[in-house]
């Protein structure tokens, strides 16, 4: 294969590209900056990582001031980190601490999906309902032939405007040629 990238620029291809090289000028990259930032998903995955550190708080006070408590009742430890352990050289695994994390998981993804997800879903639903409600309510549906004849007479009245006749002595016309 041979090399793509040229290894020499002479003087000629800097000035040819000049208007190139502006584009990454210093200005253009802070408005490019400036333009990502405000975007709406820039925005919303903000929210999100609040939102989820937000959430994680309330997971883990719910698992430390209500599931260890019952975790203790039943097998008498007062949290899940030491169930189900075991040593084996040295090295502890321990199944009680993975069970704990999987059960953090599903209890932020439930608080998520019916805090949050669920309630934006049925929203989206309701609104999608009322614009469609309102598109029905504001024009019938028409065939394609339906839509072709009112598209020409359209034309037709536009036309016996510009030429100064008026759209009864037009059909007169085409009435009378008939």
């Amino acid at each position: 294969m041979t090399n793509m990238v040229p290894t020499t620029i002479t003087p000629q291809q800097v000035v040819n590209n000049k208007e190139n090289l502006e584009d990454y000028s210093e200005d253009n990259m802070i408005e490019g900056f400036k333009k990502f930032i405000a975007r709406g998903q820039m925005i919303d995955m903000a929210v999100g990582v609040v939102m989820g550190g937000a959430v994680t708080t309330v997971v883990n006070a719910i698992v430390k001031s209500f599931i260890n408590p019952l975790i203790a009742m039943i097998f008498g430890k007062p949290d899940m980190d030491n169930l189900l352990a075991f040593t084996v050289n040295g090295a502890t695994i321990s199944f009680g601490a993975i069970l704990g994390s999987l059960l953090n998981f599903l209890i932020i993804a439930v608080a998520i999906y019916f805090c949050i997800v669920l309630p934006i879903n049925k929203f989206r639903d309701f609104t999608k309902k009322h614009a469609a409600e309102a598109t029905e309510d504001e024009a019938p549906e028409l065939s394609p032939e339906d839509q072709t004849i009112a598209l020409l007479t359209e034309i037709r009245d536009q036309l016996a405007q510009k030429n100064g006749e008026t759209t009864t002595d037009t059909s007169k016309n085409s009435a009378s040629q008939n």
